[in-house]
């Protein structure tokens, strides 16, 4: 929105927000936004004030909220990569949540609905990546930082290969239902990590 919400303004939108994400996640792309309204007890005319241009900007917004949710899920260890325990236990937290996902992708959904070229859409997914890949490097850089890892590995080449890895997986389980790939990818990221290590040390 091009004004200031005040912070109650500001809890409504985030309502509507989370209100239409989860009648998204429960009906898919045929919810309407008399659904949404219902869910989220608002009116036609506070769902517009919100958002004036219709069901794209909130579907837009909505992906942006489970956009985020993409890393949130991930936290703590995602955050503090600084062991080869948190890796592991990242690597868990990865397998389990898109487990329980399923062959669905909210976000994936979303951004199909609104047109995955559009500027918006591109700029979600570009910023959800860079913050992913972000993390990763730096979490591979702690490990640096403590010795676990010479400092002549390729941090950001590695981070990017890894989350190719685990996009890659995610997209097979789309199609497949089976996380075998993805923890695969995992596994095999984290092997090269700790590998590195080890001919280090030789």
């Amino acid at each position: 929105m091009s004004r200031a919400l005040t912070p109650k303004g500001q809890a409504t939108r985030e309502r509507i927000v989370v209100g239409a994400a989860q009648v998204l996640r429960e009906a898919g792309l045929t919810a309407t936004l008399d659904d949404i309204r219902e869910r989220t007890g608002t009116s036609k005319s506070q769902l517009f004030h919100y958002f004036p241009e219709g069901k794209d900007q909130l579907l837009l917004a909505v992906a942006q909220y489970e956009a985020d949710r993409v890393l949130d899920d991930q936290q703590p260890y995602l955050g503090c990569l600084d062991t080869w325990e948190a890796w592991h236990r990242w690597r868990d937290v990865v397998v389990r949540r898109y487990t329980e996902q399923g062959d669905t992708c909210p976000l994936g959904s979303l951004l199909q609905q609104v047109g995955r070229t559009s500027p918006g859409t591109r700029a979600i997914v570009s910023a959800l990546m860079r913050e992913w890949q972000d993390h990763l490097a730096g979490g591979i850089r702690a490990l640096q930082s403590n010795g676990r890892l010479p400092h002549s590995f390729d941090v950001d080449r590695t981070a990017a290969a890894l989350l190719a890895g685990v996009q890659g997986g995610v997209a097979i389980l789309l199609s497949t239902g089976s996380t075998t790939h993805l923890e695969a990818a995992l596994d095999w990221g984290i092997a090269r990590l700790e590998e590195a290590v080890e001919s280090a040390a030789g």
